[in-house]
């Protein structure tokens, strides 16, 4: 007797992210560069595509309707998000009840970005009503600030110091060498991270992620033929304190006991591991929100399974080291994830993966990000 199949993940796409494009480069463009690399390697062409999300701050004045027309589809299904390093993850779980209520037979989902320096500007300027009325007039222009204070906290309550952060960050450039579409893949120090200048204390340089122009892609079919990557659990909260928490704790801390019941498997059974790296103290915050690590044990944590690389975070760089194409950045740990499961990482490929965990997070109102959520990935053989 067959086994029906559910809907599975079937093939990724990426861009390189550019930190200085050429006049040429458009959103649309690095977009339908990133679908184009997923349907090839999923073996499919964009006839075969009747599903559609979308995740950009730049796209506009297009919309997801227009950039279908654009790639030439014809869809049952179509989606915008513009929950920032939240949307991918929320691309997926809609995605995901679409096939399996037959709605869509082949999805693509594609987030990406392309900036000038005055589009990111004018983007933090005017990023929602909090920033246009109340922080920016302030000159808080921008989230350093905000997570600058929100790392200090971390610091006094943790016990970790900047040389722990840096842990992570020369951990992640180790991986990020691997990544040929990574914005930054030499070799980094301690020493180095260090003494780069200070953006805002306790944040230097390197703790911030640099802007870059991207895109990043899925593909996700109902009935997949061969090898694929299941969801097997997911959740989410939205503004989960109404902003009267410490940021220390985001909505994950809620849901991960669920999470992980779903799932039928824990924090000691995830593979490889992509948690939203906007900055290294939030990197932190969500791995032990997840069980990963208890509050006390952060130092120790860093440097016995971040900066041995025994825990596989971030194995692509994450948005530290190969860059933040605005909504994108929450999709590059998707699609990390999804190629390591599908053994399809080049370089970086990791042995015998089973499961793996992809958490998003961001929307920042007054003080941190408002949106969190996480899916456990398992790998299905052909």
């Amino acid at each position: 007797m067959s086994v029906v199949r559910g809907p599975g993940i079937v093939g990724v796409g990426e861009t390189p992210a550019l930190r200085h494009p050429d006049a040429s480069c458009s959103t649309a463009g690095l977009m339908a560069q990133a679908v184009g690399q997923a349907l090839r390697g999923a073996g499919l062409a964009p006839a075969d595509v009747d599903g559609l999300g979308v995740a950009s701050f730049t796209l506009r004045p297009d919309r997801a309707i227009d950039l279908a027309w654009r790639l030439g589809l014809r869809l049952n299904w179509c989606m915008q998000d513009e929950m920032g390093g939240a949307s991918a993850i929320n691309l997926l779980r809609q995605a995901w009840l679409a096939l399996e209520a037959g709605q869509a037979d082949t999805i693509v989902l594609v987030s990406g970005d392309h900036f000038t320096g005055a589009d990111f500007a004018g983007l933090v300027r005017g990023y929602n009503r909090s920033a246009t009325e109340y922080l920016s007039p302030l000159g808080c222009e921008g989230p350093n600030p905000l997570f600058a204070m929100l790392t200090q906290r971390q610091m006094a309550r943790t016990g970790l110091r900047r040389e722990d952060y840096g842990a992570l960050c020369v951990a992640q450039r180790q991986w990020a060498a691997g990544n040929p579409n990574a914005a930054y893949r030499q070799p980094l120090t301690l020493a180095q991270y260090l003494e780069a200048p200070l953006v805002a204390p306790p944040l230097g340089r390197l703790d911030c992620v640099p802007v870059v122009s991207g895109a990043s892609a899925l593909v996700l079919r109902a009935r997949p033929q061969g090898a694929s990557v299941r969801l097997v659990a997911s959740d989410a909260r939205y503004n989960n304190d109404q902003q009267e928490g410490d940021g220390l704790e985001t909505g994950i801390a809620d849901f991960a006991p669920a999470l992980w019941r779903r799932a039928g498997v824990g924090p000691e059974g995830m593979d490889v591991v992509s948690v939203y790296d906007d900055y290294p103290a939030m990197a932190l915050a969500q791995l032990r929100d997840l069980g990963f690590a208890g509050t006390d044990d952060l130092p120790a944590f860093i440097a016995r399974r971040i900066a041995t690389r025994a825990l596989p975070v971030n194995t692509a760089g994450g948005q530290l080291s190969a860059g933040q194409a605005g909504t994108a950045g929450g999709m590059h740990g998707l699609v990390e994830v999804s190629r390591q499961l599908l053994g399809q990482a080049g370089a970086r490929q990791l042995p015998g993966l089973r499961h793996g965990l992809v958490t998003g997070y961001g929307m920042v109102q007054l003080r941190y990000g408002m949106c969190a959520n996480a899916a456990v990935l398992a790998a299905e053989a052909a």
